[in-house]
């Protein structure tokens, strides 16, 4: 009996001692969750966006405000009701969708683009800015001089081109955005825009986009 309880003894301290350190392992852990926690909520609190998400509505701001000056000029230039009712269609699906991203860019505490419908697009062509299919001050001063058939011939090619470029732009962040709700924007503006290039298209007496 006396061997057996220093035995016993032994055996209950080492088990104490595992216990021990299985606790305080488990608090070191939790004093690493603790230290990741404000980072993890400032990730969530920000929108848990990235840099593309930040470019996407950078730029889709002024490409919608870009689409928008040129459905404008459709309503007292354009003699096809169809292209009237395409541009119609154009300012009221964009025009909450900019005001959607600038709400974004401001909870994210990033510059809202304030350049307004004619402001000077020449940097941002579709040759040379990275925001692809914005219009230069030429196609937009041959738009605006257009009347007629042949702004209604004018518009619809240079909306496909307009169009194209956003419907590229929705797809990069689709592909590499992490925002959800500008993931979902970005889908949309394809599926729309997608299906109205093949409408104007379409109305060009062309087969297809």
């Amino acid at each position: 009996m006396t061997r057996t309880r220093p035995l016993v003894r032994r055996a209950a301290l080492a088990a104490t001692a595992v216990t021990a350190a299985l606790v305080l392992a488990a608090c070191g852990g939790d004093g690493s969750d603790t230290a990741a926690g404000p980072s993890a909520s400032s990730s969530v609190s920000a929108g848990a966006h990235n840099d593309q998400d930040v470019s996407f509505a950078q730029g889709m701001i002024p490409h919608h405000q870009q689409a928008l000056q040129m459905a404008e000029t459709a309503a007292d230039r354009a003699s096809s009701a169809e292209v009237k009712d395409l541009a119609a269609r154009i300012r009221k699906a964009q025009d909450p969708e900019i005001r959607t991203m600038s709400g974004w860019l401001k909870s994210w505490g990033e510059d809202v683009p304030s350049a307004a419908p004619g402001m000077d697009h020449s940097g941002h062509s579709g040759g040379g800015s990275g925001m692809a299919g914005m219009m230069d001050e030429k196609d937009m001063a041959e738009l605006t001089k257009a009347s007629g058939k042949a702004f209604d011939t004018l518009f619809l090619t240079l909306m496909v081109e307009h169009h194209e470029g956003a419907v590229e732009m929705a797809r990069t962040e689709k592909a590499e955005g992490r925002f959800g709700p500008a993931t979902k924007l970005a889908d949309a503006v394809v599926t729309a825009q997608s299906a109205e290039i093949e409408e104007m298209n379409q109305l060009l007496g062309k087969t297809g986009s």
